[in-house]
């Protein structure tokens, strides 16, 4: 898997990309119909994928944020177990959003990822003030040599909902993981490298590997959750998605406590997948409350992953 985090690609490969452009928050089964057309391309194309970050939505209301639902480690987790190559999440910045939809087909996609062909959503807009169209694309695509392929919006069939990233967002605020995972095909989960906390968790008793998030997450609360990776394989439990008022926190953290564990797991890359929320974060008056709450979320995770008392 290659990383490009700006063009142009300079790498020895000699292969033409067959490129999937749009913000792929998520990698749902919407975004999946995309990568799926350029993997089908190969092998004389290169499958890969352009993203931007930040979502341009964000950039152009950063007070107002975009709730995201996947941080890079994962995009790239999920789109090398999906058969990419490349993928390519460019600055989404004021110079970037002020090129035209002909210099972006050109100097970006057709120069600085050496596309050979274009997979895009139907309504798929980009350039300056998403001035550009799938027909400008296909215009642009015969002047700087890609082909330009589509692919129709992919719907729920128990819904006939279009799934997109917009859902996926406000099931995961709901706490709606069953649906979310039937979204994304896959169950909902976050993975990183676990990190140094304050280490209260560990004189409550209960001691948290924590994981950096990307901020701010559009999942939040205390859930049940099966751990991966360090030699655990569906270890059972809980853990709080939140900025930790009560201790005066203010950056997103994922704080897991894993039942029934005693070992170090610093610095260890895990994949935490999210069963089943029990319920927001909430605000406590002191520790004390906060902990006798911990101990019934616990009890809670255990019975809905079947974990032992």
């Amino acid at each position: 898997m290659l990383l490009l985090r700006r063009p142009p690609l300079a790498d020895d490969d000699p292969r033409a990309t067959a490129l999937a452009i749009g913000n792929f928050d998520g990698l749902h089964l919407g975004h999946r119909a995309l990568i799926e057309r350029v993997i089908a391309a190969g092998p004389d194309l290169r499958p890969g994928l352009m993203c931007f970050e930040p979502l341009p939505r964000t950039f152009f209301a950063p007070d107002r944020p975009v709730p995201r639902v996947m941080k890079l480690r994962d995009r790239l987790r999920v789109g090398r177990d999906l058969g990419l190559e490349l993928i390519a999440p460019l600055r989404f910045d004021a110079a970037f959003s002020s090129l035209s939809p002909e210099a972006f087909a050109e100097e970006i996609v057709a120069d600085g990822l050496r596309a050979g062909r274009v997979v895009v959503g139907e309504d798929f807009r980009f350039g300056h003030k998403a001035a550009g169209d799938v027909d400008a694309l296909r215009t642009f695509g015969r002047r700087f040599g890609f082909e330009v392929e589509t692919v129709a919006a992919v719907v729920d069939p128990r819904t006939d909902r279009r799934i997109s990233s917009t859902w996926l967002r406000e099931a995961l605020a709901a706490g709606e993981l069953v649906t979310a995972e039937r979204l994304l095909g896959r169950p909902y989960g976050i993975s990183g490298r676990v990190i140094h906390g304050n280490e209260i968790g560990r004189t409550l008793g209960f001691p948290t590997a924590n994981l950096r998030v990307a901020e701010p997450p559009a999942l939040s609360g205390v859930c049940a959750v099966r751990v991966h990776g360090a030699g655990l394989a569906a270890h059972p439990a809980v853990a709080s998605l939140g900025q930790r008022p009560v201790v005066g926190g203010r950056d997103w953290l994922l704080e897991v406590h894993l039942f029934d564990f005693d070992g170090d797991l610093y610095g260890k890359h895990l994949l935490v997948e999210f069963v089943e929320r029990i319920r927001p974060e909430l605000p406590f008056d002191d520790l004390a409350a906060m902990t006798a709450r911990m101990h019934v979320d616990a009890e809670q995770a255990r019975r809905a992953l079947g974990a032992p008392p």
